[in-house]
């Protein structure tokens, strides 16, 4: 346990020694004030009556602070280690490959937490223009924050996974956002099928995105999204795994 928490410390204190972490908080800040802005315009100063959490991912500013950070966030988990060659040297210290899989992830997610921090401040900048105590709820801000933590390991997972399979991390991020893209993408599928009552319909609305956060916005929490995303979080951490176990196949 030791020897994780010390890859995990070095993990989430290489986010703050480089600009990249910085420059994170900075995006999504700049976005939460697009965000904030264009909500308010929006309003023109009439309040509303339904929860603040689901005018929350009404703005496409949300939606691009989910898809985009994390391909930032994990681009340097494994890329950066095998570009400067300090990869081999990580892998011949008395660590198992599970152990360093999980503080990189652990690290990210770590890193991910802190920057969904300041999108508490979103909630209460709108709160003046609700109409009751009821749409700034405590146990939906609750579900809406777990559904964020939810995407956020399944994000990250499938960043390390592309991040471990390349040098580059420019080729990480692309290819992290075209899966991550991608899997967006199946929840307007899920959206086309929803009239329906079939075996897609139901197939789709299990991996609807959209749905499920929806759904955690409103402060509804299904089994079905969390097994969703948690049983996809660790089939990622398990690629990952075995991408780094395969140099010992060369």
């Amino acid at each position: 346990m030791r020897v994780y928490l010390t890859l995990v410390r070095r993990e989430l204190g290489s986010h703050f020694y480089s600009w990249a972490g910085y420059v994170v908080i900075a995006l999504v800040l700049f976005l939460l004030g697009l965000s904030s802005v264009d909500l308010l315009q929006r309003l023109n100063g009439e309040a509303i009556d339904q929860p603040l959490t689901g005018v929350f991912y009404s703005t496409w500013y949300i939606w691009l602070i989910l898809l985009l950070a994390s391909p930032v966030i994990t681009m340097r988990s494994f890329a950066l280690e095998k570009f400067s060659g300090t990869y081999e040297t990580l892998m011949t210290t008395p660590v198992s490959d599970l152990q360093v899989v999980l503080a990189k992830f652990t690290g990210a997610m770590g890193f991910y937490v802190l920057m969904c921090v300041p999108m508490l401040s979103w909630l209460f900048v709108a709160r003046p223009f609700s109409s009751g105590s009821s749409v700034l709820d405590g146990g939906t801000i609750a579900s809406t924050f777990l559904g964020i933590l939810l995407w956020g390991g399944l994000y990250m997972a499938l960043g390390c996974l592309a991040s471990a399979c390349t040098r580059s991390q420019i080729i990480a991020v692309i290819v992290s956002v075209a899966a991550g893209i991608s899997l967006f993408m199946i929840s307007y599928i899920s959206l086309a099928f929803a009239p329906q009552t079939g075996w897609k319909a139901q197939l789709f609305s299990h991996v609807g995105l959209i749905e499920h956060m929806g759904d955690f916005a409103r402060g509804v929490i299904d089994t079905r999204p969390l097994v969703f995303y948690l049983s996809f979080t660790l089939l990622f951490l398990f690629l990952t795994l075995k991408v780094v176990e395969s140099r010992r196949w060369k």
